[in-house]
This record gives C-alpha cells, structure tokens and sequence, in this order.
C-alpha cells in the first residue's frame, strides 16, 4: 500500500524541491521528517527511489501554510534533506525555494490576486525572517512567462522581487553573534555573520584556495574540505549552535576579489556545506553583501567599493546582485535579490504506507 500526499514539484531560483500544504503533512516533526526522507529518497547517493536529485540543491521542501499572524499571510517552512544520511534540517532558510512560496500560495488559494502584481508577506518559520515576495499576477492568475534571467538558469522567467527584512540575527539574535566582527579560528581569520543565513566567512587564500575556483576542483580537495568542517564546527560552538556536526548551518564561504571584468566587488564560492553551491544561495548572498558593508569584517576587507545601496557577489554562475540598506553598522533595514520559479508539476507524490497511512486513514480510525 502506498499513501498519496498533494505536492507541486517547482524550480525556486536556482533549486528545486516538492512544495506541500502543512495540512497535508503528518503533524509529528519525527512522522512528518520520515515522509520527506521517503519523498526525496534519502539516504543514497542517486536518491533513486524518490523525487530528489542527487544533490544538495535538489533535495529541498517548501511546506506552506495560511499564517495566523496579523500582515502576514502564510508561513513558510524550509527543511534541507540530505542526500546520503537520514537527516532532515530544519534550521536554516532557503532564498531560492522561498522564491516559490509566493506562487505556490497564490495557487494555492492561500493568497488573492490583487492586480498585475501580487504581493505576499511570507514569514520564515525557520529563522522569523519576513519577506515581500512581489509575483507577477497579470490577467488574473501567476505567470511564469517573463524576461528576467537568473545565473544558474538556463533561459528566462518572471521575475519575483523577494525583499528581507528582519534578517539582522535571525538565528542568534545579533548580526555578530560573538560580538567580534572578526575573530581566528586554528590560526585563520574568520567573520562569524548571522544574516538571513548564519555564516562562517574567510579568506580563500588563508587556506590555500582560490574563491575564482571551480566547484569541482574544491570539492575535490578532501584536506581542504576536512580542514573547513573543523573549522566550521568550532564556529557553530562559537556562535551558539553547539554540535553542528549533523546540522547545515553555520554555512561556509570563501572570498577573495573579483575577477577583472567580472563587474563585481568579490567573489565568493559558498559551502552548503560540505560541497560547494553551483551559484550562490540568496541567504549566503545576503550574510556576504551585509559584512562587506561593515567595516572591520574579512569581506569588507576584500570587497571593491560598489554603486550605493547594491553589492554583487561573483559566483560559479554569474553575479548575484543583493541590495542592501543599512541603519548604522549592524542595524540591516532590508535586503532585496531578483529571482524567478516555476510549476514542474503537480499532483500526488506516493510514499509507502508503512512510513505514514495519511490523514484519511488517521481520521477513519478516530472515527
């Protein structure tokens, strides 16, 4: 026997994930973390027997909700399923996936078309962030036609405005979290940000690598990886975390400056984070852009000077463009980026009854 669940299989800036109503998922965090592993296929490498793609940037979930919270209208919940172990993460956001939300709840019934262009007040469950996703509604209904072009995406799409606010110390409460903006780690200059996405920042010569690398070539360097995870462990001790050892966050980055020509006023490649990103996520993008912004961080020592308001950020893909706007130092009024999404498809995703009977067959045996 097999138990169907409704799901949409989307694209959300530059990942892809099934996104699910909360109503149609187990209410148990432990039952409802059992389904996604089974959904997504985890663990095996090739996640074979399930809907995810083999990779940390495939194998996320979206779980949507109508908020209860007054200016708010839906609560967004992002949980990253690794890929080769049973472990389901649900303390970290996700900007790309977030990118779907604002679709996703409009067709969802969750959210009124209000015009041309609809805005969606979503809260992150995750970290409390709140974000203003602006979604093109034009003729009544979410088109995903558009001009707008992405790095990481073949072709072009709508474009979704997502603007964050709240994100200063979303997971710790401060932007620094150790009160330092930078600090050593095993003899290595580090910038400890919780911004949108906590992170650990360094310098990629400080480790002897290249932030113009290719993804392959780092995450082909096993001494170079080994020595980050030590690296980054004692970072999630510092800032509060404890044990991150099963957790992914605090993430990685790698800076160094931008190649002549690029257009950008550093390069980053971002750690997900035991292998690096394809491109940059959003949150990554944000933590970076806000230290480069603040005097006395790794990056701001780094980062060429940019146009007022905007920080772009070179990647294995392109350039990711974040605006930024500061009250003081470390006071983050927002954060903007432009991203795009689409519907895959939409149906029913089957998962063995064993692991979850459904809703239908709870109420049936109540009854």
């Amino acid at each position: 026997m097999q138990t169907r669940i409704p799901c949409v299989l989307m694209r959300g800036g530059t990942s892809r994930g099934p996104y699910f109503l909360a109503s149609d998922l187990p209410e148990d965090t432990a039952t409802r973390d059992a389904v996604l592993l089974a959904a997504m296929g985890s663990p095996h490498q090739l996640q074979v027997d399930g809907i995810g793609g083999a990779n940390t940037l495939t194998s996320k979930v979206a779980i949507v909700s109508r908020s209860a919270e007054p200016g708010v209208d839906v609560d967004y919940l992002f949980a990253q399923v690794a890929v080769d172990r049973a472990v389901v993460d649900t303390r970290p956001n996700c900007g790309n996936m977030l990118a779907g939300v604002g679709p996703f709840a409009i067709e969802a019934g969750l959210v009124p078309v209000q015009g041309r262009e609809t805005l969606v007040r979503i809260r992150n469950r995750n970290t409390g962030a709140l974000v203003e996703a602006v979604v093109q509604t034009p003729d009544g209904a979410v088109t995903y036609e558009g001009d707008a072009a992405i790095p990481g995406v073949n072709g072009t799409a709508a474009p979704i405005q997502l603007r964050f606010r709240e994100v200063a110390g979303a997971k710790t409460g401060r932007l620094f979290p150790t009160g330092r903006r930078t600090e050593t780690i095993e003899g290595v200059a580090v910038t400890l940000v919780d911004c949108a996405m906590p992170v650990m920042l360094l310098r990629a010569a400080d480790v002897g690598a290249d932030a113009d690398a290719a993804p392959a070539a780092i995450d082909g360097d096993k001494a170079l990886l080994a020595r980050l995870e030590a690296l980054r462990l004692e970072a999630g001790r510092r800032m509060g975390f404890g044990d991150v050892t099963d957790s992914v966050v605090p993430k990685v980055a790698l800076l160094g400056p931008a190649a002549a020509g690029s257009g950008a006023a550093l390069a980053a490649r971002y750690l997900t984070p035991h292998a690096v990103h394809k491109s940059l996520a959003v949150t990554g993008g944000i933590a970076i852009a806000t230290a480069a912004r603040v005097p006395g961080t790794v990056a701001e020592g780094i980062a060429a000077r940019d146009e007022p308001g905007m920080v772009r950020i070179a990647h294995p893909s392109g350039v990711l463009d974040v605006a930024l706007e500061l009250n003081g130092e470390e006071d983050v009024a927002w954060a903007g980026v432009l991203r795009t999404a689409r519907r895959i498809f939409e149906g029913n995703l089957l998962i063995p009854a064993r692991i979850w009977a459904g809703k239908q067959a709870l109420r049936a045996a109540a009854e």
